[in-house]
């Protein structure tokens, strides 16, 4: 009977008694120990090849592990391995090539080197024990504890209590009488609401005489002269008012503003054919045109938009394609006749205030001299 090789196979761990012919056998070979009988993991992987009679050569080819790695295996130099997951497999490779238990093997390896990432935690049992141990000394201190700041609030609530006593006073005093004077009560009467007396009510507006002539050159006080005035003012037109979103130049830049009556196109190209301005407008909208651009406003519709000059409505467009120096000349003229007509005013006026003034001074000289006369005749 033919011992089976032991090179050839996985070698077995039971140690007990092997018959005698086996062990004469050329090809027998003692069994490794196990690999919880050496002192360190790599001299149980150690001793456990040198049995087998294989190299670490042919160890490597069989594992797929570079020599180097088994090598630092058996001398226990484990900070030349890779990581931890690469090593924990390298160790269970060549424990199970060499016939040991892999489980074993792997549990040594992490028992010798241990993982430097998880750090150490004390058992939880023993934390559980200390608080179990401890909770009823401190649930007694904490219910202490409120029982005495509950019974100090009731002894400071009951000490300051006192029984209701009864009042000193003999008679109410005559001062404390809501509304009441003391020894006036007699002359006190409720009466019917009275108007307010005259040194309250709003004073009548104060006309400096004389002010308003000397201004406007018309006499409040003279009803032909105020309504001669209002027939020679020009009429007032209505005033340009926003009602929507105002495109173009700003208010202090412009003379002239087109505000559309209702949606429509409104087109500005310049003289060079480039367009300024172009948008539909909704009713309400408004451009104001720039002063000292030489453009064409261009319209579909000239009864949709309303101009207004200075602020001022000045009509609708004159046609469907209208030069904005035209209306821009429009402006400045009516500018112009404007201011004209305040200056013709304001010197009517100055002139009127000087002939009254000497009108008024040849009266005054009149009657002083006729004061005299009556008094060298008397």
């Amino acid at each position: 009977m033919r011992a089976p090789s032991m090179g050839s196979g996985r070698m077995a761990l039971d140690t007990g008694n092997i018959p005698k012919e086996l062990q004469d056998h050329p090809d027998w070979k003692d069994v490794a120990p196990s690999i919880t009988d050496a002192p360190t993991l790599g001299d149980g992987l150690h001793v456990a090849r040198t049995h087998s009679g294989r190299s670490l050569a042919e160890l490597s080819s069989v594992t797929r592990v570079p020599t180097r790695y088994l090598t630092a295996l058996e001398q226990n130099d484990f900070s030349v391995l890779p990581n931890r997951v690469f090593s924990i497999g390298y160790v269970r490779a060549y424990a199970g090539a060499l016939g040991l238990d892999e489980q074993l093997a792997v549990e040594r390896f992490k028992r010798e080197s241990p993982d430097p990432s998880v750090p150490l935690q004390p058992p939880v049992g023993v934390a559980f024990e200390e608080v179990k141990r401890y909770s009823p000394r401190l649930i007694a201190a904490g219910l202490a504890l409120v029982l005495a700041v509950v019974g100090w609030n009731v002894f400071q609530r009951v000490s300051l209590m006192r029984a209701p006593q009864p009042s000193d006073l003999a008679a109410v005093p005559e001062s404390w009488t809501l509304g009441a004077v003391p020894g006036q009560g007699q002359f006190m009467r409720l009466t019917a609401p009275r108007p307010a007396p005259p040194d309250q009510t709003v004073p009548a507006l104060y006309i400096t005489p004389g002010l308003e002539a000397e201004l406007t050159g018309i006499d409040p006080a003279s009803p032909e002269g105020i309504a001669a005035a209002a027939a020679a003012a020009p009429p007032v037109q209505k005033a340009f008012n926003p009602r929507g979103a105002v495109y173009g130049a700003a208010a202090n830049a412009s003379r002239v503003v087109l505000q559309a009556r209702n949606s429509a196109y409104l087109i500005v190209r310049m003289s060079d054919g480039r367009v300024l301005f172009a948008r539909q407008l909704a009713a309400g909208d408004a451009w104001r045109a720039p002063v000292g651009v030489s453009a064409t406003v261009e319209v579909q519709d000239v009864s949709a938009f309303d101009v207004y000059l200075n602020g001022e409505h000045g009509g609708a467009l004159e046609a469907v394609q209208t030069p904005l120096e035209r209306l821009n000349s429009r402006a400045q003229t009516l500018a112009r006749q404007a201011a004209a007509a305040i200056a013709a005013r304001t010197e009517a006026a100055r002139t009127a205030a000087v002939q009254a003034q000497a009108q008024a001074q040849l009266q005054a000289a009149s009657a002083m001299q006729g004061s005299a006369a009556d008094t060298a005749g008397g």
